[in-house]
């Protein structure tokens, strides 16, 4: 199947933090205050695709409040963090929403998101992502991590809907 082809069937996008949504770097302040730096261009990208009707999910295996905050701030519908065994979390989502493997995209960086992304119809890894990862996506960004990385996979799965216009979602 081709990458359009595969886009066209999302109905559920599924990103990683770390490396996906973030460009990995986690700031520590002299307190043990932990920063994270996200890309206003993905969280638009993130944005359209709901507003698009596609579900939107964030799986991650670390737990940050940085990224509750984020995912309230563009009303991200499924937040799942601190599980690093991310396969039993996919599942679950998937049968929660009464979705098959092929209408959900996963994008993810490292070897923790290989089941996830072997299972998924769009595998998608950010330009710097692991090799390992690199090898099992469906797709490879041009744009790294926290720098754009979700925006493309965003644009690519509205594009291929014929839902992507000069104003964004359509």
């Amino acid at each position: 199947m081709d990458l359009t082809a595969r886009a066209r069937r999302v109905r559920l996008a599924i990103f990683d933090v770390d490396g996906v949504m973030t460009d990995g770097t986690i700031y520590i302040g002299a307190r043990g205050e932990a920063f994270k730096a996200f890309n206003i261009h993905d969280g638009h990208g993130l944005k359209m695709l709901r507003d698009a009707g596609v579900v939107t999910a964030i799986l991650s295996g670390r737990k940050h409040g940085a990224v509750d905050r984020r995912a309230k701030e563009l009303s991200i519908d499924h937040v799942v963090q601190g599980r690093s065994d991310k396969l039993p979390e996919l599942e679950r989502l998937l049968k929660k929403l009464g979705l098959g493997d092929e209408a959900c995209a996963y994008m993810g960086d490292d070897l923790p998101d290989i089941p996830v992304m072997r299972r998924c119809g769009l595998a998608v890894a950010p330009a710097n992502a692991m090799e390992a990862a690199k090898a099992a996506a469906h797709y490879v960004t041009r744009a790294r991590g926290g720098q754009g990385a979700v925006r493309e996979l965003c644009d690519l799965v509205l594009a291929a809907r014929a839902q992507l216009g000069a104003k964004g979602a359509v």
